[in-house]
């Protein structure tokens, strides 16, 4: 958030020359300071004299408030350690961020750091509102289950709304809708898995009623056992190889084998892939590889992905708690109406400006 500190000190010869060295020659004594922090506290140190600052934020939303060219306003959210930029683009149909902009604005040493860019933009089709997501290497998933999350969260803010509320979101998944609950997480109505092996997309031939369920999937000359899900974004989920079925996932080393599922020929559209391990009928574990966007915290539409392949191979119940890295997600693919239900936090991480 943009506040403006005020430094009370004597700049000496002497003082300048002692903060020209500890800055490079980068300070800029009139310039405003670009943070987000509640009542932080700092201090310049040099031999002959001492800078101490407090820094008060200023009133909520007073960044999603003020329009200046040039510059974008945006809060940073993340749903289990799977972090994202939200922009508000309710007044345009066009992102205000490029892909190019988003690969630079989602790099972590040198950008603003996030797994992606998400849009609240003007609904379409009587919703409410519309997502789109750039990912963090400038590809545009369908949807993203953590992302959808926070992103009711923003709307929630921007709209200064409190307590439960819902909202009817258009993705290029279909119609999303989360629901805000008095717990502050958020349960979301995911729509129903698409299972036939064509529509994920995968080229593996179906062996279930037109799906690929616990199929055989070469990968660096391992044989191993896929069911293939889609959630209006494709996904492959394994729980071991056929030489041993029961994974230990943090055994993995996901940046190797990662990329040569998510590029694998048998995945037209690529794909996100879920490592699975199994607890119980009720409690799993996986570590995702997400297409365009690599190993993250969290996936939500993976976790959705999961439990579909676990019922469909008969290691689970329809309702299973999932532990990511980032931490747990709920989820319950009903039998009533064949739609999956994803219940997990979206948090604030802190709110900002940078010139685009």
């Amino acid at each position: 958030m943009a506040i403006a500190a005020g430094i009370t000190v004597s700049l000496t010869t002497r003082t300048r020359r002692c903060l020209s060295s500890i800055s490079g020659n980068r300070i800029r004594f009139s310039s405003p300071i670009t943070l987000q922090s509640n009542n932080l506290k700092f201090a310049i140190q040099c031999p002959s004299f001492r800078i101490s600052m407090r820094i008060e934020a200023p009133e909520k939303g007073y960044l999603l408030n003020h329009k200046e060219s040039g510059i974008l306003h945006f809060v940073k959210y993340h749903g289990l350690g799977n972090d994202f930029i939200l922009v508000d683009n309710r007044d345009t149909t066009e992102p205000k961020v490029t892909p190019d902009q988003a690969v630079k604005l989602c790099d972590r040493n040198f950008g603003i750091g996030a797994d992606g860019v998400i849009f609240a933009m003007p609904g379409v089709n009587d919703t409410d509102y519309t997502m789109r997501i750039f990912n963090s290497d400038g590809s545009e998933p369908e949807m993203c289950g953590n992302g959808i999350r926070c992103l009711a969260k923003f709307i929630a803010e921007l709209e200064n709304s409190r307590g439960n509320r819902s909202f009817t979101i258009h993705t290029g998944a279909g119609l999303i809708v989360p629901e805000i609950q008095d717990d502050g997480k958020v349960r979301v109505d995911m729509g129903e898995p698409i299972l036939k092996a064509s529509d994920v997309p995968t080229k593996l031939p179906p062996n279930r009623d037109q799906s690929a369920v616990k199929s055989r999937l070469d990968v660096d000359g391992r044989a191993w056992n896929v069911t293939c899900v889609s959630m209006g974004n494709p996904h492959c989920v394994t729980f071991g190889t056929e030489q041993s079925q029961d994974l230990q996932v943090d055994e993995l080393n996901l940046a190797e084998i990662g990329p040569k599922f998510e590029h694998h020929v048998m995945f037209p559209a690529r794909t996100n892939t879920e490592f699975v391990q199994v607890f119980s009928p009720t409690h799993l574990k996986m570590r995702v590889w997400e297409r365009g966007a690599g190993e993250t915290l969290a996936c939500g539409t993976g976790a959705c992905a999961v439990v579909v392949a676990a019922v469909l191979e008969g290691r689970a119940a329809r309702s299973c708690t999932v532990d990511l890295p980032g931490g747990p997600l709920d989820i319950e693919w009903s039998e009533k109406d064949n739609h999956i239900y994803m219940t997990g936090p979206a948090e604030v991480v802190f709110y900002g400006s940078v010139p685009l």
